[in-house]
């Protein structure tokens, strides 16, 4: 019999979130549901400060603790630093939507009476309330993944919408960026991902697809993604160099996530970014290769999602292992007329 949390009137609950950008959308429903069933409760999130920006203008937030896993929480007697950082703030309830056993570890060591999350990895004696994570759970959406988490510690379930929030003085900043920008529509490329080279669209192709839309809608472009994808960015930009403003490695998540609002439509990989552009309900193109749209897809009604059907995909591979086919044979006059249909239905 599953053990639930229905009857605690915690004072402070500690939510460990989880590490990627991506991930941390996914489960902003999640946290969402705990705030409306501790509505009285001050709800503290442990994350890594990369994904911090996820949460920190959240309402269903009160503190964000951010988790130096690359300073000073690094390694064995990291993890003893941070639990005792976090044993004075005297947490009745740890609710780990991370999986690993360092997340219940450092709760167990922190005293948190009660701590609930999935048995994996090992960590059921580090659980007061494990919960057995069955095989079909894997085949749904994550949103659900983590919602169904909840529902059987005995919550109720709130809205599966994904929930994201900026400060105004950052949204404020990114309309005025779009303002300056031309004419025609403002559209959001992202050529990164962060899994490895199989989830990554040529940069090409992206130059390709930016060329085609300049030509037939006078669209300009805001490149997205990290220092990783600056080679990719100045390739699309030689496409149309007075069209692109090249932003990897020169914004903040905060700022990247209130530009893709502004964005008339995002094509982007499979990739943390993709699940900020689903969150913000921004025409979005997705394009899928060797990782599963049913599990991490956006999770958004508007949204597309391109991959070819190929016995070989998905592989969940960071490298192709054969010939890239589920990325090469995905092409930018295919992308572009997507991305047409996708403005034309929001915008007439």
């Amino acid at each position: 019999m599953q053990k639930t949390i229905i009857g605690l009137n915690p004072r402070r609950i500690l939510i460990r979130s989880t590490n990627w950008i991506g991930d941390a959308v996914i489960t902003t429903p999640a946290v969402r549901t705990i705030r409306e069933n501790f509505p009285d409760s001050e709800i503290t999130i442990l994350c890594h400060p990369w994904v911090a920006d996820v949460f920190n203008a959240s309402p269903h937030v009160d503190k964000v603790m951010h988790y130096q896993k690359k300073g000073e929480h690094g390694g064995l007697k990291g993890m003893w630093r941070l639990s005792r950082e976090l044993a004075p703030f005297r947490f009745d309830l740890a609710i780990l939507l991370q999986n690993a056993f360092e997340a219940a570890l450092i709760a167990m060591l922190a005293r948190i009476p009660v701590r609930a999350g999935y048995n994996t990895d090992g960590r059921s004696l580090f659980l007061t309330h494990p919960i057995t994570l069955k095989r079909d759970v894997k085949k749904l959406h994550q949103v659900h993944y983590y919602q169904g988490m909840l529902q059987k510690l005995g919550l109720t379930p709130g809205p599966d919408e994904l929930f994201l929030r900026m400060p105004d003085t950052v949204q404020k900043w990114a309309h005025d960026i779009k303002t300056k920008l031309g004419e025609g529509p403002v559209i959001g490329l992202n050529p990164g991902a962060a899994y490895g080279p199989a989830k990554r669209w040529p940069a090409e192709k992206y130059g390709e697809l930016a060329k085609k839309l300049h030509h037939d809608l006078k669209a300009t472009f805001l490149v997205f993604g990290t220092k990783a994808d600056e080679e990719a960015s100045v390739t699309i930009q030689s496409y149309v160099p007075e069209h692109v403003k090249n932003l990897a490695g020169n914004t903040t998540l905060a700022e990247a996530m209130a530009l893709i609002g502004e964005c008339d439509a995002f094509v982007t990989n499979d990739s943390g970014l993709m699940h900020v552009g689903a969150a913000l309900k921004t025409p979005l193109i997705a394009i899928f290769g060797s990782t599963d749209d049913v599990a991490t897809g956006p999770f958004s009604d508007n949204s597309v999602v391109i991959r070819k059907d190929l016995a070989c995909s998905p592989c969940l591979e960071t490298d192709c292992k054969t010939d890239f086919r589920c990325m090469m044979d995905i092409q930018s006059t295919e992308v572009a007329e997507a991305v047409k249909k996708l403005l034309a239905n929001n915008f007439n």
